[in-house]
């Protein structure tokens, strides 16, 4: 009985191999879709046809589409401190509160939380993590939701009451100041 079992296995496994070869494209959509190699298609709104070397500056273009890091301490938004919000620089979606920004004494600007935080529910903000193990040990790398843009790495030891500290480059961000006008008409006081 066990010759026959190894045998019809046998016949199954060449007929698998050999089905591969005649037909290679046949793998499923959802696998393709997990994986993280090179060459798979973004998830996000922009295509592998945008020419985001036309819409950067090199160092921008380095740093958010080649996963990159500025110098440190040489960032513009390092001691920043005005107040509004800092968006991605490739897609202008909202990324961080100037209210969470604080310094570390890293050289790069770092942020408490991401813009639509919800206690520890990171699943209305504009970021995503990823396991990244290029620093030489295993870390986590943060991006653009929208555009797969690389902003920098999170680290477990920033201030409470998150305990997380997001050290995002300068160049991946762009500042918008908040808008001081109230936009309900002002009461006028009668005598």
């Amino acid at each position: 009985m066990p010759r026959v079992v190894a045998r019809l296995f046998v016949v199954a496994s060449r007929h698998a191999a050999a089905r591969s070869v005649v037909f290679p494209t046949r793998i499923s959509l959802f696998s393709r879709l997990l994986s993280t190699s090179q060459g798979t298609q973004s998830l996000t709104r922009y295509s592998e046809t945008t020419d985001w070397q036309k819409k950067l500056t090199p160092e921008q273009y380095v740093v958010t589409r080649e996963s990159g890091t500025e110098v440190p301490f040489s960032g513009i938004y390092l001691n920043h401190y005005e107040v509004g919000m800092y968006h991605c620089v490739c897609c202008d979606a909202p990324l961080f509160s100037s209210e969470a920004k604080y310094d570390s004494g890293t050289g790069w600007p770092a942020f408490k939380d991401a813009h639509g935080t919800w206690e520890r529910d990171e699943s209305h903000t504009s970021i995503i993590r990823r396991p990244d193990n290029s620093l030489g040990s295993a870390g986590t790398e943060v991006l653009c939701k929208n555009c797969d843009a690389h902003l920098g790495h999170v680290f477990d030891d920033g201030p409470d009451p998150t305990g997380q500290r997001f050290c995002i480059n300068s160049v991946a961000l762009k500042f918008k100041p908040r808008d001081n006008t109230s936009t309900r008409p002002e009461k006028s006081e009668e005598i």
